[in-house]
């Protein structure tokens, strides 16, 4: 499957999501409330009470904010920002002298996120249409990034942690919420589209995920939680997705 074919239809299917077209993914739930899958992925009550409903879409593996022990004044940036969910969530965190950057390839969503954001007069947050494997972010000027359920989605992750490291400063780190796989799955899987778009096709075994992660240059790379993944999973695929939460260091 070529990678422009993949990131064609990964992109249709998000944009008709942010447009309220619906969704039906492992890091999503099949016409489940978007709420409920929020607090079964590790949003807390109080995390969705204090944001935007519209931000709510039930979207991702994680809650990648809760472990990154963003400070006030930091400058995070969000890989795959999507509605902006974990910006908005990290902009709480970062305060008025913070800043909080959400990247994401899909312009509906980038849309979708910019309408909140000033609905609601988040002044400490911008977003930008690009892809995560070619950030719009100058060279070291990040200090946390995050990212939640969305590097599976790239058919070149190293690319996506080679970035990830050129934009954040000497002593930044990650905390990326993702979907990795326990042993093979099988091929007819990873080359179907729907299963690229859902979450599925492109995650890597687990070592595998955090060997490239390495390879790009970061140090102190640990998983800091993981737990079965089983929203939605189809029978076949029981047991072998799990979810992580993964620290690292530049």
């Amino acid at each position: 499957m070529a990678e422009k074919d993949v990131k064609t239809y990964v992109k249709k299917r998000y944009g008709e999501i942010a447009k309220g077209g619906g969704s039906c993914c492992p890091s999503c739930g099949c016409g489940a409330d978007p709420r409920e899958v929020a607090l079964q992925i590790g949003y807390t009550e109080n995390d969705l009470n204090n944001l935007p409903e519209e931000a709510i879409m039930g979207l991702g593996c994680g809650n990648p904010v809760a472990l990154a022990s963003i400070k006030e004044g930091e400058t995070v940036l969000d890989l795959g920002s999507g509605g902006g969910i974990d910006v908005f969530l990290a902009a709480k965190k970062v305060g008025p002298k913070g800043k909080v950057i959400g990247v994401d390839m899909t312009e509906e969503m980038i849309n979708k996120a910019r309408d909140v954001a000033s609905k609601y007069g988040y002044n400490n947050v911008e977003f930008r249409l690009g892809e995560i494997e070619n950030l719009p972010i100058e060279s070291e000027s990040v200090d946390v990034i995050i990212s939640n359920c969305v590097i599976n989605l790239s058919p070149d992750k190293e690319r996506v942690f080679r970035e990830a490291y050129r934009v954040l400063k000497p002593g930044g780190r990650i905390m990326i919420s993702d979907l990795v796989t326990e042993g093979e799955l099988p091929e007819t899987l990873k080359k179907s589209f729907d299963a690229w778009a859902n979450c599925v096709a492109g995650a890597l075994e687990k070592n595998d995920y955090l060997g490239v992660i390495r390879k790009a240059g970061f140090k102190n790379v640990k998983i800091v939680s993981e737990t079965p993944y089983t929203i939605d999973v189809n029978i076949e695929l029981l047991g072998k997705i799990t979810s992580i939460k993964v620290e690292a260091h530049k």
